[in-house]
């Protein structure tokens, strides 16, 4: 009697919310491991079955007479350091309203990663996947929730996330900074960051039950851009066994490398223009006086810098001579990257509108983009305006490096193209911004009818983390449509190929095939021929020309 009692009271409790397992987040237990560095001390999920430790630490805080160095493998510590806490967010500003981090503050101090796992006792040789944020290179963090690593860590992969560091504070290069440094020159900080963090993954995930010969790395955006990079760089070349891309290379026109002369004059004048004489005195400031110096400017963040030792050549170069980490690529981008008004800057869609904007951008090969471009009416001019913008701003750089690769690799690639329309907003006091973010709707001019998919949309549905997303009102086929492409990127990151049982075929670009077969992710998935790639051609020739 007292046990049907007892019984009864708890179900109460749970029932009026006193005793919640997701509430309190608490039904953890401490959880330790031995890494290079020292033992540390995250939690393990007795819901998910999932360890997570959050905040280690994989370089030297870049700090003091560290800022503006590559990155410096940490210090040894004794006893156990606790890592249950996601490490500080880089400096940035709050460029895009899409980011809704949980970690606590900005700081110098931020290089630190993430870690998912699913191993049990003395299993070994997961997958892993190392996932890169995206954010131009000026924003962005690890601990987006977004990113985070539970669900795939659920189907039996090892997740990664990494902090690297941004704008002044991660790409700044000037002649002092290269006089001092052993490989004779500067920039690149937050993609040497991200190669050190991943040499990590290589030198640690076993004790995670990871296989450091299994390493798969993604990422979107300026992510995706980072991921072309650590493709070809000699640092991190090696360390890869298979690449993810979303919307983003690092090709020109999208954040390509310039010289380093050209990075160091740009940021000399930059100083000099604040009135900084000396890179002493430059150290000597704080972290806000900096910050601000950077933000006051307007500038969006500086370079990449062709430096002789993250980064030799250029991609097509690396590409083109097949000195890239010869590993199965999967890549594509979303069917509306861009807002059409960013080619129309404000003229209404119209056909004499469209056809002037073009005449004025292609004055040489205007009656050619005409002909790739259907402008007859408002309708068209406005998907065709958005096809523009898109395949300027990123689609064309992304679609390229499928391309170089496919010529130059035995290895399989994978085009998608992701059209799943966005659902609408729970705040229908806010509207949508560049990067699939939220303003609030009397800043912002009225919503266009929605095209394509904006820029940024898939990485929730691709890392199976719709339910973590809370501005929008998610449907059965948002889910559905997660559930397909969810899988699709677990089974490439186990195997180095998309397909598996109850998803739709997605053939690989065939090498020499014009108009190849890829898959198109919306409510209905399925594999159609890319039948526009001749504007790509167009854009490959153009911009070699000019």
């Amino acid at each position: 009697m007292k046990f049907n009692y007892f019984f009864t009271l708890c179900i109460m409790l749970v029932t009026a919310g006193l005793v919640n397992a997701q509430e309190t987040g608490n039904y953890y237990l401490p959880v330790q491991t031995k890494i290079s560095n020292g033992i540390i001390e995250g939690n393990y999920d007795v819901d998910s079955r999932i360890a997570k430790y959050f905040g280690i630490p994989f370089a030297k805080p870049p700090i003091d007479d560290l800022r503006w160095k590559a990155p410096q493998a940490p210090e040894n510590w004794e006893g156990v350091k606790e890592t249950k806490k996601f490490g500080p967010r880089p400096v940035q500003a709050n460029v895009f309203g899409d980011m809704n981090s949980w970690s606590d503050g900005l700081s110098e101090d931020c290089l630190y990663l993430n870690v998912w796992t699913p191993t049990k006792r003395g299993e070994k040789g997961l997958p892993v996947l190392f996932y890169i944020y995206g954010g131009g290179f000026v924003a962005g963090d690890a601990s987006e929730p977004r990113y985070n690593g539970e669900s795939m860590a659920k189907e039996g992969v090892v997740v990664v996330t990494a902090n690297h560091r941004l704008n002044i504070f991660g790409f700044l290069s000037h002649p002092e900074l290269s006089a001092e440094s052993s490989y004779r020159a500067s920039g690149n900080y937050g993609l040497l960051d991200q190669a050190m963090a991943l040499q990590w993954v290589k030198d640690n995930i076993e004790a995670f039950g990871g296989d450091p010969e299994r390493i798969t790395i993604a990422g979107e955006s300026a992510g995706s851009i980072s991921v072309s990079y650590q493709m070809a760089s000699p640092l991190s070349r090696n360390l890869i066994a298979g690449a993810i891309g979303e919307s983003g290379a690092g090709i020109y026109p999208t954040l390509a490398p310039v010289s380093l002369e050209e990075a160091e004059k740009t940021g000399r004048e930059f100083l000099e223009g604040k009135g900084i004489k000396t890179l002493t005195e430059l150290r000597k400031m704080s972290t806000k006086d900096i910050f601000e110096m950077y933000t006051e400017s307007g500038r969006f963040g500086f370079p990449v810098v062709l430096d002789g030792h993250f980064l030799g050549k250029t991609l097509p170069e690396i590409f083109e001579s097949g000195e890239q980490a010869q590993v199965p690529l999967l890549v594509g981008w979303n069917s509306a990257e861009m807002n059409g008004m960013a080619f129309m800057q404000g003229k209404p869609y119209t056909k004499e509108n469209f056809v002037a904007k073009v005449k004025e951008t292609y004055p040489e090969d205007y009656e050619e983009v005409l002909k790739m471009y259907p402008h007859s009416n408002a309708e068209e001019v406005a998907q065709s305006a958005t096809d523009l913008a898109s395949d300027r701003f990123i689609v064309y750089s992304t679609w390229k490096w499928a391309d170089l690769h496919k010529k130059s690799s035995d290895k399989p690639v994978y085009r998608y193209l992701f059209s799943k329309l966005r659902p609408p907003l729970v705040d229908k006091s806010l509207t949508s911004g560049f990067a699939g973010g939220t303003v609030r709707a009397e800043s912002a001019e009225p919503a266009p009818k929605a095209i394509g998919a904006p820029h940024a949309m898939e990485i929730e549905y691709a890392m199976g983390n719709l339910h973590l997303i809370k501005d929008y009102e998610w449907t059965a086929e948002d889910y559905q449509v997660s559930k397909t492409m969810f899988g699709y990127f677990t089974n490439f990151v186990k195997t180095g190929n998309p397909n598996g049982d109850g998803l739709p075929d997605w053939p690989k670009v065939g090498k020499e095939e014009k108009n190849p077969s890829i898959i198109n992710i919306d409510v209905k998935t399925e594999k159609e021929k890319a039948e526009k790639d001749q504007r790509y051609d167009f854009h490959d020739r153009f911009y070699k020309k000019n």
